[in-house]
C-alpha cells in the first residue's frame, strides 16, 4: 500500500451508494487501520453479519438500535459500541442517521469494487 493520505477532509471524498438506503465515506486507513462514516436513511437496515476485525463505532448523529451478540441497546449521537472479531452485529436507524467505525485491520473486502 502506498503512504496513507495524512489529511483528510470530508467534504473532497464522495459517498459510496451502497445501496437500501446506505452509504459510506472512508476517510483514513493504512493496512492495520481504517475509518469509516456511514449514512443510514431511516427505513434501512445494517444487517447482522460479523467479521474477523475489531470494531469500535460512535454514532455521529440520530439514534441506532443496536444488536450485538444477542444484546440489543438504543444508541444515541454520542455513544459508542465495541465489537470483538467475529461477533454477529448489526444496527437499524431510528430516523436518517451517520455512524464513524473504526476498524483493525482495515477492511480489504471495502476497496473492492464488482
Amino acid at each position: 500500500m502506498k503512504n496513507p493520505e495524512i489529511f483528510i477532509k470530508s467534504s473532497e471524498i464522495a459517498w459510496e451508494d451502497l445501496g437500501d438506503g446506505l452509504s459510506r465515506q472512508i476517510l483514513g486507513r493504512d493496512s492495520s487501520l481504517m475509518v469509516v462514516r456511514v449514512r443510514f436513511e431511516k427505513g434501512s437496515v445494517g444487517a447482522k453479519h460479523s467479521h474477523p476485525h475489531r470494531q469500535v463505532s460512535y454514532i455521529e448523529s440520530g439514534a441506532f438500535e443496536v444488536e450485538i451478540d444477542c444484546k440489543k441497546q438504543v444508541l444515541r449521537s454520542g455513544d459508542s459500541f465495541y465489537v470483538p472479531p467475529d461477533t454477529e452485529h448489526g444496527a437499524v436507524p431510528l430516523q436518517d442517521s451517520v455512524i464513524i467505525d473504526v476498524f483493525n485491520p482495515a477492511r480489504d473486502d471495502f476497496l473492492r469494487k464488482s
